[in-house]
């Protein structure tokens, strides 16, 4: 394969989502793909310092990026790759990255909108889009992408060497994450223990809005990890009670690692996680309860679950296939715009 020169840029508020899939591609893209990456000075450190990186002034919803422009200029790529965190935010690093050479763009959100006819236009532009689920390939669509220049690819996650192995031990221990598990776990926790289920409740991340709710119950915040795969590996159960989402990473690193899953019916997880997870409607407090204490209860369907979720993890979510199938992609938005010089 003919060496490609990809420079990807990141501009972001915070660390997130789009970051992470970031490092993952950094970490994965096959060897005749030549990285480099523009990022925004609060984000810089955030990513390995062996990738040629030129560091910019953020320009998060700006209309105009020069330093962008001019960073891209100096790496000289083949093709860009810019992350949208959102499909309003980070236009003006699109609009730049068009000036240099044929630009992708991997939007990671729905939300949001650009603010002018002109910024809309870029996506018109684009040599390619790619979206990782097919609500996020309807919306480029929606904003002007041409349908055959979007490419949907599944997001990737790790796949450790082995996975958790299934225990019976007591109490069984739940983890969820804690922006994203609201009041609805612990309710459902709440029911658990009234039943007189024995059960230990990990929340990983920013917890501090639900301790109120949760005193008197068995629930410990654990804040920011350092190591996912050791608190993963700490669990029997995964729970993640989304009222939206599209299909989260914390659930796909859980299924990865062969934790048993319950999560919910938002965004495509349905579609993409059936007979993998046990699934229950967004907000509905007793489902939740019901699915938890029957995989609680229940060694040998955490046994099953667990053999499932790592199968679908394999087959559909490695991070390898996903950076492989995104260097394509960006291999042909190169050759097809070189094709229409």
């Amino acid at each position: 394969m003919e060496r490609l020169n990809v420079a990807l840029v990141v501009d972001n508020e915070a660390f997130g989502g789009a970051e992470v899939y970031v490092r993952r591609l950094l970490r994965c893209l096959p060897s005749w793909v030549a990285p480099s990456l523009v990022v925004g000075e609060p984000l810089a450190g955030a990513f390995p310092e062996r990738v040629p990186k030129q560091i910019v002034a953020s320009a998060v919803r700006s209309v105009w990026a020069p330093q962008v422009e001019n960073a891209l200029r100096a790496l000289s790529p083949d093709v860009v790759q810019v992350n949208l965190a959102d499909a309003g935010a980070n236009l003006a690093a699109v609009q730049a990255a068009e000036s240099v050479a044929p630009t992708v763009a991997t939007l990671h959100r729905v939300g949001g909108a650009p603010q002018s006819s002109a910024v809309w236009d870029c996506y018109r532009r684009l040599a390619g889009a790619l979206a990782p689920s097919r609500i996020v390939e309807a919306r480029l669509r929606d904003l002007g992408t041409p349908a055959e220049r979007v490419t949907r690819i599944r997001p990737g996650v790790d796949i450790p060497a082995s996975p958790v192995e299934p225990s019976d031990r007591t109490p069984v221990v739940i983890g969820a994450i804690g922006g994203a598990t609201g009041p609805d776990l612990l309710s459902a926790v709440a029911t658990l223990r009234r039943r007189g289920r024995v059960v230990r409740v990990l929340v990983a991340g920013d917890g501090r809005d639900l301790a109120e709710r949760a005193r008197g119950l068995p629930v410990r915040f654990l804040g920011r990890l350092r190591d996912v795969s050791a608190f993963l590996r700490g669990l029997d159960v995964f729970c993640l009670p989304s009222r939206r989402d599209t299909l989260s990473l914390a659930v796909l690193e859980a299924m990865a690692h062969g934790v048993p899953c319950v999560t919910t019916a938002v965004g495509e997880v349905v579609d993409e996680l059936a007979g993998a997870a046990m699934i229950v409607p967004p907000g509905d407090g007793p489902a939740l309860a019901a699915a938890l204490d029957r995989v609680c209860t229940d060694i040998a369907l955490r046994r099953k679950l667990a053999h499932a979720a790592r199968e679908k993890a394999e087959q559909d979510f490695d991070v390898r296939r996903m950076a492989a199938e995104t260097a394509d992609a960006l291999a042909a938005a190169h050759n097809l715009s070189s094709s229409a010089r």
